[in-house]
């Protein structure tokens, strides 16, 4: 079987610092075609956090709208539609630049299922931005994220030490990629159309859970699936916005956050993409899966959620983490021989990226 090894040398990285350039290039003609300084001035509480945001993104499977949201929805009190909307947007900058670095470098990913996870969420993103997302309260959208979030948070927290632990990826279950990607791509797109984020999340927790996948696997394979969810979202937002103005509304301030933050996430995405391949991911695991909680917390408070609003958001996290066990008991190998395909050194064809992924 071919073999393809991972690497990180600045030869193999042009395409990375051909992306860099052309990006710097084009957003510094927009900033100077719309005299976008006083833009950039007063948003620069937003470029800030997305330099953590943006780090989260590349060295964990949670998009940058994961900090993005929380600052805009419940610090700035902005409509739950417009911390999406930026989140994807943002997202289709800080996690397409991560993602070209992972494809530069050669990291592993996981072909097999993010093959089908793609062509589900090229149909499932824009069929939920058209019928669901414009129809649902803000305060469901405020939640729908709370509850996925906070649903990692705990997860993690739970099963910290074995995910870290995981070496490799298990071949069991390998005949059900395609029906579990198709099944990820269409209801994960669908979540992200709502909350800007969860996709990533889904196909984490299938990798580490069902498939018991190293981060080294997961984490690249989440990244480019939300990069390319987060560029398909947005696109179809804003040309539904052409359709309907009034129903499928893009607020301008999206775009002036955008301005603000994406020459931060362009750098800070794949930063954390390097980052994570070099120290224990322990440590960023557990600080941002505390922060998953926290935002549940701050989401309840901020937005005074009580009575069955409050039971109902409760119970979704329980739901999630209750699928999650469900994938984790199906993920178990009764036989202590079974090889896992390895991480680093030989890695297989299909999860190597078959030379940088084309």
């Amino acid at each position: 079987m071919p073999i393809a090894r991972e690497s990180g040398s600045l030869r193999q990285l042009w395409p990375f610092g051909v992306w860099l350039l052309a990006f710097y290039t084009v957003w510094l003609s927009i900033v100077i075609w719309r005299d976008g300084w006083s833009d950039l001035q007063a948003h620069w509480p937003i470029a800030l956090a997305m330099a953590l945001g943006s780090y989260v993104a590349g060295s964990t499977p949670m998009g940058g709208g994961t900090v993005g949201f929380p600052v805009l929805v419940l610090l700035f009190d902005l409509p739950g539609s417009l911390g999406r909307n930026f989140g994807l947007a943002v997202q289709s900058i800080g996690m397409v630049s991560a993602s070209i670095y992972i494809f530069a470098a050669r990291r592993p990913l996981d072909w097999g299922l993010l093959r089908p996870a793609l062509l589900g969420a090229l149909i499932g993103t824009p069929l939920g931005a058209a019928f669901v997302a414009p129809f649902l309260p803000d305060l469901w959208v405020k939640l729908l994220f709370a509850v996925v979030w906070c649903s990692f948070g705990v997860m993690h927290l739970i099963k910290l030490r074995e995910l870290v632990a995981a070496e490799g990826v298990s071949p069991r279950r390998r005949s059900w990629d395609q029906p579990i990607g198709w099944t990820i791509g269409l209801t994960g797109g669908v979540v992200a159309s709502i909350a800007g984020v969860g996709i990533d999340m889904m196909v984490y927790a299938v990798l580490v859970l069902l498939y018991r996948a190293d981060l080294r696997i997961s984490i690249p394979t989440s990244v480019v699936l939300m990069a390319f969810t987060s560029v398909v979202g947005i696109g179809s937002n804003l040309l539904l916005a052409q359709v309907n103005p009034g129903l499928y509304y893009v607020d301008p301030e999206v775009f002036s956050n955008w301005l603000a933050a994406a020459p931060i996430v362009a750098l800070g995405a794949p930063f954390g993409a390097l980052v994570v391949n070099l120290i224990s991911r322990t440590p960023t695991l557990l600080a941002v899966s505390l922060l998953c909680i926290g935002q549940f917390v701050w989401t309840v408070i901020q937005a005074g959620v009580t009575g069955f609003a409050l039971a109902g958001a409760i119970a979704g996290v329980v739901a999630v983490n209750g699928l999650f066990y469900l994938l984790y008991q199906a993920g178990r190998d009764p036989s202590p021989t079974a090889a896992a395909v390895p991480a680093t050194g030989d890695i297989p064809l299909e999860l190597a990226g078959e030379e940088a992924a084309g």
